[in-house]
């Protein structure tokens, strides 16, 4: 089995991300790749779901702060309106939706979650996007403060990828 990433094509151009929820976004990216590149394709669309605000910063999540927004200017929009919330309204997850995808078209769809709370100020230097933020139920740190090993063993990701693993066995 070999493995690449988009890096190995850096010629290609994603489409435009026009679907409202993560798995029309991931379906979009994983069908578009799998045909112009001719090639089985897994594609993912994630991001962090706060219930209290109405989903957001969800499919957005990227660009919650605007298009070129920084990792630093979405989690300061963040953290602006989960002060407005009180504390027992701070929860949310990180969702992932996995596709799987050959040039004749979708082949699985996996999704998964990873619930926890939101604190209104950052702790810990790994990870990115919103993980300084984000402390998963039964743990005391955020994500920026678990050891990758772990973050990827507990992680919304994995749990959606280990979902997909049999329909990959099936294309081998």
């Amino acid at each position: 089995l070999d493995l690449f990433s988009l890096k190995d094509f850096p010629t290609y151009k994603p489409p435009e991300e026009t679907g409202s929820t993560f798995e029309e976004n991931a379906q979009l990216k994983a069908l578009h790749a799998a045909q112009t590149l001719n090639a089985n394709v897994i594609a993912d669309d994630s991001g962090l779901v706060v219930p209290s605000l109405g989903g957001e910063p969800g499919i957005y999540s990227a660009r919650y702060a605007g298009p070129e927004a920084t990792d630093i200017e979405n989690r300061e929009k963040l953290i602006h309106k989960l002060k407005a919330l009180s504390e027992d309204k701070r929860s949310g997850y990180y969702a992932c939706c996995l596709v799987l995808a050959t040039p004749q078209g979708i082949k699985k769809t996996a999704s998964a979650l990873c619930e926890g709370t939101l604190l209104c100020e950052s702790k810990g230097s790994l990870g990115f996007g919103y993980d300084s933020l984000f402390m998963k139920h039964d743990y005391r740190k955020t994500f920026a403060e678990i050891d990758e090993e772990t973050k990827h063993r507990i992680s919304h990701r994995r749990k959606a990828f280990d979902k997909l693993i049999p329909s990959i066995y099936s294309l081998l």
